[in-house]
């Protein structure tokens, strides 16, 4: 079958790949309609992440249709449209047991750890799925996981208050988690990133302000908006280690700051700048099953919008969709695959 292979650090090209085996008995092989590019791939990629070794099928962003059930699978069947979480939990630890699936000691990540999504046909567990809408089109669908993430932002941080709430970058995931606290916390939302470009489909989806640090001061906007305290709530969706930085000190006493992003580790900390206002960071990973529900539900009733800032390709373009995505150019702002 065809495929986006990463063959070796620094390189990526369209290939022939041996087709998925037969599913195990509680696998499906599901034939591809949809995955996004996440940026954490591209960073993997720029980084050469040995959390992503080559060879590799990258790609945990998806959806498709069943073609081949395993011998145990009884909730699918060939034929059904399906979105598949990125994480794949044991169900038998005890994060497991606990609730937290998103944590599971023993997870796998397709795409990391597991054939990726950037092909034509992939295995997947049948717990991982849910029912692709059928208001929804691939590209739409394929985006639940990423939009599972913003969800649990917003589901993670729903006991503390969020009336005015930070975005610190307005990539995909930033865009997501903005809209996830608009819709479920009602947040009024300042949204932050160096690209003009994006700061537009920032403000389109409902930013009641937006910021280039290169031409204006965030702290002094936030300022502004909130009376000279802060933000209830910053979210940094770059990762860096002034971003991090940046989403602490634009959050007012007692507020919070969660970190999703993933651009590098190490970082140094006022650590007075927590204690003494009583700060609080939360870190922030992936989604659990019920994350992607909720986001399915909200772009099947239009509360969320996953349309109209995507750029489709066809997989036969990949390369061309991988390199316009680590440029990150003008509209360039969410590329997907479609087999």
């Amino acid at each position: 079958m065809r495929a986006l292979l990463y063959p070796e650090f620094g390189r990526m090209e369209m290939a022939d790949v041996p087709a998925p085996p037969s599913p195990a008995a509680d696998e499906v092989t599901l034939r591809v309609a949809a995955c996004g590019i996440c940026g954490s791939e591209l960073e993997a990629f720029k980084l050469r992440s040995p959390r992503r070794p080559p060879p590799l099928v990258l790609g945990h962003e998806f959806c498709g249709v069943v073609e081949t059930c395993g011998s145990e699978v009884r909730d699918w069947a060939p034929g059904a449209r399906v979105v598949c979480n990125a994480l794949v939990p044991c169900l038998r630890c005890v994060r497991c047991a606990r609730g937290d699936t998103h944590l599971c000691a023993t997870r796998q990540i397709f795409g990391m750890n597991r054939p990726g999504a950037f092909a034509e046909r992939v295995n997947a567990p049948a717990r991982c799925l849910l029912p692709w809408p059928d208001t929804l089109t691939a590209e739409e669908a394929c985006l639940a996981e990423p939009l599972g993430n913003g969800v649990h932002v917003a589901r993670l941080t729903a006991h503390l208050r969020a009336e005015v709430v930070v975005i610190v970058g307005a990539g995909p995931i930033g865009l997501f988690c903005q809209q996830a606290l608009q819709v479920l916390r009602g947040a009024r939302t300042i949204v932050a990133d160096l690209s003009d470009d994006r700061l537009a489909v920032a403000k389109r989806l409902g930013a009641m302000r937006v910021v280039n640090p290169r031409t204006g001061d965030l702290e002094a906007i936030v300022r502004e908006e909130t009376g000279g305290e802060g933000a209830d709530l910053a979210v940094d969706a770059v990762g860096g280690a002034a971003t991090k930085r940046s989403a602490l000190e634009v959050v007012r006493p007692g507020g919070a700051a969660v970190w999703i992003g993933l651009h590098e580790n190490p970082l140094t900390l006022d650590s007075f700048g927590v204690t003494l206002p009583e700060k609080q960071i939360f870190g922030s990973y992936a989604a659990r099953l019920d994350d992607l529900r909720l986001a399915l539900d909200w772009m099947s009733t239009g509360r969320v919008d996953a349309r109209t800032w995507t750029t489709r390709f066809a997989l036969a373009d990949g390369t061309t969709a991988f390199d316009r995505a680590l440029a990150a150019r003008g509209t360039d702002l969410k590329c997907i695959l479609t087999p």
